[in-house]
């Protein structure tokens, strides 16, 4: 291996592909972003439902394109000591012999074609079995029955199937030549994943499918690889730089923030909204998912909403063209609490923790003449404040305790929208000085693998910037359309499935 250009300082990158834009960083190994560059990329929806991305189309090409422009210039790949990238997930992708994609990435949760594959699967083994292994139920989120929907629906393409991967593993094997997976993201790979021996178990394959086909395990923190000489070409890095396990975007965007510690929560306010809770010991549960974290040793109780940036964006597309962001959330600003009587159920694309509903869809009830787009608005922002705190209530109703909570992402970068949530979940958030997202963490998982950093490093990486605080006066107002809310669902439940058939 060729050591870095001794002219040049010594960098870790770090590329984020999410859903709906790819980032990467270039970072030195005191936290500095010396370099960044975005790129936006579309979601494909071929049937209702089901969620798509091509891992070479967009995936592995936003990876190429960042490598280049990141070190065309003043820095070369001469100066990355260590790599890591994230991405979206858990997702399916199925690669033949050769390695190469036979379809299009199947999505995480927000894809919900596998119902019937998650009735059977549960009919056969029995859903309280597969808590008790698995530590979680079966939902849109799990692999597993995506991959018995693969089998059943796609014979063709199964038949040619000899790896199964997720995005960041495909895209970690297109730098190393090497097919691994991190632990957070196997877990998802239900009922194929033991967490009690952090392994792939085949007790029940032949409910999905053999365990054969899967990645070597690894930890978010820890060296795939190394990149090869084909990748080289392809991207600009030095042949022979150590590339990290990497993660799933959230994961990335958690250590992003400083999220490392047991009790320490993330809210990521993206596409969609997840939740990340760092804890020593695995907490089973229902309605949420118990994942490995990105350190041996370390336990994640995550959450996930399936529309909640997107819903910003559909509304902003259909109900208010021509108007930015910056002046729906200053007209929303100026309407009372409570919508003046509005309220709005968030569920635009099904809904994933903690009622785990592909059929649930959004409901906007108390309109009058008397509303306008603003309060629309304000009752988007709150439909999505009230699902933040039905997870938050899932969460301590577990036992599981809050330290603090950490907000990320792009619904971040306005106090309009976190101090609704605050003010809805009556819980405080740190909002921190350096928001570029999951593409940061993943330099830093860089600097893990290489042996660049130590994991206390965070800590002069992270900064704090401000902290929203609940207005207690709202408190009150909140509680009473919290539970409006919870009975809005429950009681329109059926007729919106029956709707929901229909679509």
């Amino acid at each position: 291996m060729s050591a870095p250009d001794s002219a040049g300082p010594e960098l870790l990158l770090g590329i984020d592909v999410g859903t709906a834009s790819s980032k990467g960083v270039l970072v030195t190994l005191g936290g500095e972003i010396v370099r960044s560059h975005v790129m936006p990329h579309g979601l494909s929806n071929p049937h209702p439902g089901h969620y798509e991305q091509d891992a070479d189309a967009v995936w592995w090409h936003d990876v190429q394109t960042i490598c280049r422009e990141l070190l065309s210039g003043e820095y070369s790949g001469e100066n990355v000591v260590g790599v890591a990238l994230s991405a979206i997930g858990p997702c399916l992708l199925p690669l033949d012999e050769a390695g190469k994609p036979l379809r299009p990435g199947i999505l995480y949760g927000l894809d919900a074609r596998a119902g019937q594959q998650i009735a059977s699967i549960e009919a056969e083994i029995g859903a309280a079995q597969i808590i008790e292994f698995s530590q979680m139920a079966l939902s849109s989120q799990a692999v597993g029955p995506k991959i018995r929907w693969l089998r059943e629906h796609e014979p063709d393409v199964w038949t040619k199937t000899c790896t199964l991967t997720s995005a960041s593993g495909y895209l970690t094997y297109r730098l190393t030549g090497r097919h691994i997976l991190n632990r957070h993201e196997a877990s998802h790979f239900m009922p194929l994943y033991n967490p009690g021996t952090g392994a792939w178990d085949a007790r029940y394959e032949r409910h999905v499918g053999p365990v054969s086909l899967l990645p070597q395990l690894g930890w978010s923190d820890e060296l795939a690889g190394t990149v090869t000489q084909e990748a080289a070409a392809l991207t600009g890095l030095r042949f022979g730089t150590p590339v990290a396990v990497g993660a799933v975007d959230a994961l990335s965007e958690a250590l992003s923030v400083g999220v490392s510690r047991p009790g320490d929560l993330m809210i990521m306010y993206g596409s969609t909204t997840f939740f990340i809770l760092v804890q020593d010991a695995p907490t089973p549960s229902e309605s949420l998912w118990s994942v490995g974290g990105a350190y041996a040793g370390q336990f994640n109780l995550a959450a996930g909403m399936s529309t909640t940036g997107n819903l910003t964006g559909w509304f902003q597309q259909e109900l208010a063209p021509g108007r930015t962001y910056a002046e729906l959330f200053a007209a929303a600003a100026a309407v009372p609490a409570g919508a003046d009587g509005l309220l709005l159920l968030p569920y635009f694309s099904g809904e994933r923790t903690p009622i785990n509903d592909p059929q649930a869809r959004g409901v906007v009830a108390g309109l009058t003449l008397a509303h306008t787009q603003a309060h629309l608005f304000r009752a988007v922002l709150e439909g999505v404040g009230y699902g933040v705190r039905h997870n938050l209530e899932t969460f301590t109703a577990l036992g599981s305790k809050l330290r603090r909570v950490v907000a990320v992402g792009g619904g971040a970068q306005t106090d309009t929208w976190l101090q609704i949530v605050s003010d809805i979940a009556g819980v405080a958030q740190d909002v921190p000085r350096t928001t570029i997202g999951a593409s940061y963490g993943d330099a830093f998982l860089a600097g893990l693998a290489a042996g660049k950093v130590q994991r206390e490093d965070l800590d002069t990486w992270v900064k704090p910037e401000h902290t929203i605080q609940p207005d207690e006066s709202r408190r009150a107002l909140y509680n009473d359309q919290f539970e409006l809310y919870k009975q809005l669902y429950s009681q329109t439940k059926s007729l919106v499935h029956q709707l929901a058939s229909r679509s």
